[in-house]
C-alpha cells in the first residue's frame, strides 16, 4: 500500500526568543498588541506538514507520493524530497509565486507565535488528485493535511466521490473554517488527526459531539504533547498511548507531523493501532530533539531503541521487521 499525502509544502524561518510571551503582554491591552521580540538564532530550514509527512515516510520506506502546489524555488527542495524517498511527479511548480512561507518564533516555555504566508500554495485548490490516482496504481490512501481551505475541500469532495480512502487532518486551518467546511473535512474519513485543543475547536464548529464525530469517521487520532495519543471509535474501547519519553525538546515544530507519519506506517504494514499509535511517538521524540522539521537522523537501532524503553521489548521486537535498514 501506497500514500498520497496532499498539503503545504513550504519553507521555514524559525527564531528562538530567550524570554517568555506571556511575560510580555499586558491584560488591558490586549485588545491592541503592538509587540516585537528579539531574537537570538534563525534556522531557514524545509518544511510545510504534507512534505514534513512525506519525508518521514519516505525515511521509513514507504515511497509516498506528495500532491502540493511549490514554488519557481522548488528546485532543490525536490531534490532533497526525492533524495529521501519522496515522489514528487504530482508536485505542481507555479511559474510566478514562491513556496509558502512559515514564520515561527519559540520562547523558553516552547510556546510559539507564527506567521504563514501563502504563496505557491494557493494554486493547490486548482489540482485534481485521479490523475495522481491513475499514474499511481497502487495508491490505497490519501492524507489531506493543512493546504489551502478550497484544495482541502476539493481533495475531500474527490475522495468521497471517487471512493478514495483518505485522513483527515485539518489542524491550524479549522480556524478559517465555517461549520459547514469543518462538517465536510470530517464526513467518512478513515482516520482524523487532532490535537487536544483543535478536538475543542473541531466540536465548536461542527456542532457535533464526540460521538456524532466518531459515528462519521473510522478513528479519531488525539495528540496530546507529553500526555501522549487518543485514540478513539465508535463501539471500541478508548485507547490511550503514553507519550516516549525525550532528552530534551529543542524544537517543537514539526512533531506532530512525525506522529502522523510514525502511525499511518505502521497502519500501512497492518499493525494495531497501538503499535502504530507507539511508533509514531517514537518517531516524535526523534524530530522535537533536533532543530527543523526535516534535518533529524533516523535509524532503525534509534527508533527500536526509544520504542523498547517506552513501552518494552514486545513493541521493539513487534515493529523491528518492518523498519528499513541501510543496504
Amino acid at each position: 500500500m501506497r500514500i498520497a499525502v496532499t498539503g503545504s509544502i513550504a519553507i521555514d524561518h524559525l527564531m528562538v526568543y530567550p524570554g517568555r510571551f506571556a511575560e510580555q503582554l499586558v491584560a488591558e491591552q490586549l485588545h491592541k498588541v503592538s509587540l516585537s521580540f528579539l531574537a537570538d538564532d534563525l534556522e531557514i530550514r524545509r518544511g510545510g506538514v504534507a512534505a514534513n509527512i512525506a519525508l518521514a515516510l519516505g525515511r521509513l520506506g514507504l515511497e509516498p507520493v506528495l500532491v502540493g502546489a511549490a514554488g519557481i524555488d522548488f528546485a532543490n527542495y525536490g531534490c532533497w524530497l526525492r533524495s529521501n524517498g519522496v515522489d514528487t511527479m504530482s508536485v505542481r511548480t507555479s511559474e510566478t509565486r514562491r513556496t509558502a512561507r512559515f514564520v515561527c518564533t519559540t520562547d523558553v516555555d516552547q510556546n510559539q507565535i507564527a506567521t504563514f504566508y501563502a504563496g505557491a500554495m494557493a494554486e493547490a485548490k486548482e489540482m485534481e488528485l485521479e490523475p495522481t490516482m491513475r499514474r499511481v496504481a497502487d495508491l490505497d490512501l490519501v492524507v489531506i493535511a493543512p493546504n489551502d481551505p478550497e484544495a482541502m475541500l476539493r481533495h475531500t469532495d474527490e475522495c468521497r466521490r471517487r471512493g478514495y480512502a483518505f485522513v483527515s487532518d485539518p489542524s491550524q486551518q479549522l480556524a478559517r473554517t465555517s461549520g459547514d467546511e469543518a462538517r465536510s473535512l470530517v464526513e467518512g474519513a478513515r482516520f482524523l488527526f487532532t490535537n487536544a485543543y483543535e478536538a475543542a475547536m473541531l466540536r465548536e464548529r461542527t456542532g457535533w459531539g464526540e460521538s456524532d464525530i466518531l459515528d462519521r469517521v473510522g478513528a479519531w487520532i488525539t495528540t496530546a504533547g507529553a500526555e501522549g495519543v487518543r485514540i478513539a471509535g465508535a463501539g471500541r474501547p478508548t485507547l490511550e498511548v503514553p507519550a516516549v519519553p525525550t532528552s530534551g525538546v529543542l524544537d517543537p515544530t514539526g512533531g506532530g507531523d512525525a506522529l502522523r507519519a510514525g502511525f499511518l506506517a505502521g497502519v500501512t504494514w497492518g499493525l494495531s493501532h497501538e503499535r502504530a499509535a507507539q511508533l509514531g511517538c517514537a518517531l516524535a521524540t526523534v524530530v522535537l530533539e533536533s532543530v527543523g522539521t526535516q534535518e533529524y537522523e533516523l535509524t532503525a537501532d534509534d527508533l527500536l531503541s526509544r520504542l523498547d524503553k517506552g513501552y518494552g521489548a514486545e513493541a521493539a521486537q513487534a515493529l523491528e521487521p518492518h523498519l528499513p535498514r541501510p543496504a
